[in-house]
């Protein structure tokens, strides 16, 4: 039997595990009997995850593209899958460039911008209702070489940061709705990463300006601090929450405090994330799902079993209602849809199946945990 067989007959087992879950076959998702459905190209009706969603609440994903892709035997996914596109464009009302927007990729060299794949990320997301994620505009990793090997001054480097801000930021002025202005700033400890080039030279200060810099170019745009390891409280979570607490004090243009909720099933499901979400929604806050993925140990078949798809299922679950249980948390992001494009196995080899669906975008259990909690939050089932 072939891995894609296995994985459909596991699948279709595990359905059976979670409440309204049907298997990843054509014209067999659940149609709902309360709320608008679509319909696919086969004339089955399906409802969709955006569909699904409550109306405040905004279901995203990654645009796969740039970063470890380029180094792949394949063209560029978003620019040249078709199914992939459609898929995009059919489950989700948010989209995030996975990496086009990050500093090596639409920055290259000092004085060139890279604006192409990022603006075909955006004409595609108006063209089909989405709004858009920006992605991100201050972090310590996948900076060029020019800047990271660079001999700047540090009026030269504040002046760098501060162009490509308002740059980036500026091209694309009303056409964001959030921006990752502060990516993975802290680390565990809850100090300040010296690995961030502009902290480590020009000192925490930097923050705030790049927050200001950043309204100035588009004052309508959410502006978030973004960061990973914040789903259970703890040092880094309190440094987050004193540094916000500052920057509004300090009259910053903060708007929202983000989970990237990378997570793994070697560890457990984030269940006081909702208590984190509540403390940043406290302080008048949008909070955020931004990147959320769920990758395991694959067994030597390189399939999941049954039970592994359901502890990814509830892992899923776990983050989408500690979400759906903030009132500002009105942002829910997936870190890619299919494992045929995902990062994990690049970063993590010995782990994979992060996403929701399967290679040939057939549906897992984690898909209809998500769907089926989204349908009950939104029409009370």
């Amino acid at each position: 039997m072939s891995a894609h067989r296995v994985a459909m007959a596991v699948l279709a087992a595990s359905a059976l595990l979670l409440p309204g879950a049907q298997p990843a076959q054509a014209g067999t998702a659940r149609q709902s009997t309360t709320g608008p459905a679509a319909t696919d190209r086969s004339g089955y009706h399906v409802l969709t995850l955006r569909r699904a969603a409550p109306r405040d609440l905004r279901i995203g994903t990654a645009a796969a593209g740039g970063g470890h892709h380029v180094d792949q035997p394949y063209p560029d996914p978003f620019t040249y899958d078709e199914p992939y596109r459609r898929v995009l464009a059919h489950e989700f009302n948010s989209v995030s460039p996975e990496n086009q927007m990050k500093w090596e990729f639409i920055h290259p060299e000092r004085h060139t911008y890279n604006f192409g794949p990022a603006d075909a990320i955006v004409k595609f997301a108006r063209r089909h209702g989405q709004v858009v994620r920006g992605h991100t505009l201050l972090w310590h990793s996948q900076n060029p070489a020019w800047l990271q090997e660079g001999q700047f001054t540090k009026d030269e480097l504040r002046a760098i940061l501060k162009e490509h801000i308002v740059t980036v930021v500026g091209h694309y002025r009303g056409k964001i709705q959030q921006w990752d202005v502060a990516n993975e700033i802290l680390n565990e400890n809850g100090e300040y990463r010296q690995e961030n080039i502009f902290i480590r030279e020009l000192g925490p200060g930097i923050v705030a300006d790049a927050f200001r810099w950043a309204h100035q170019a588009d004052p309508k745009a959410q502006l978030f601090l973004n960061d990973y390891g914040v789903e259970w409280p703890g040092a880094k979570v309190d440094a987050y929450e004193a540094l916000a607490k500052q920057l509004l004090a300090d009259r910053v243009p903060l708007r929202g405090f983000a989970s990237q909720a990378h997570l793994s099933t070697r560890y457990g499901a984030p269940d006081q994330l909702a208590a984190v979400l509540q403390r940043f929604d406290a302080l008048g806050l949008h909070t955020a799902i931004t990147e959320l993925d769920v990758r395991m140990d694959l067994p030597e078949s390189g399939v999941p079993t049954a039970e592994q798809l359901q502890t990814q299922a509830t892992y899923y679950k776990t983050v989408l209602d500690a979400c759906l249980a903030v009132a500002g948390c009105n942002s829910f992001t997936i870190w890619g849809f299919t494992d045929k494009y995902s990062w994990v196995p690049v970063f993590f080899p010995s782990e994979g199946a992060a996403t929701v669906m399967w290679d040939d975008f057939g549906r897992k259990p984690a898909y209809y945990a998500l769907r089926n909690t989204l349908a009950a939050a939104h029409w009370g089932r």
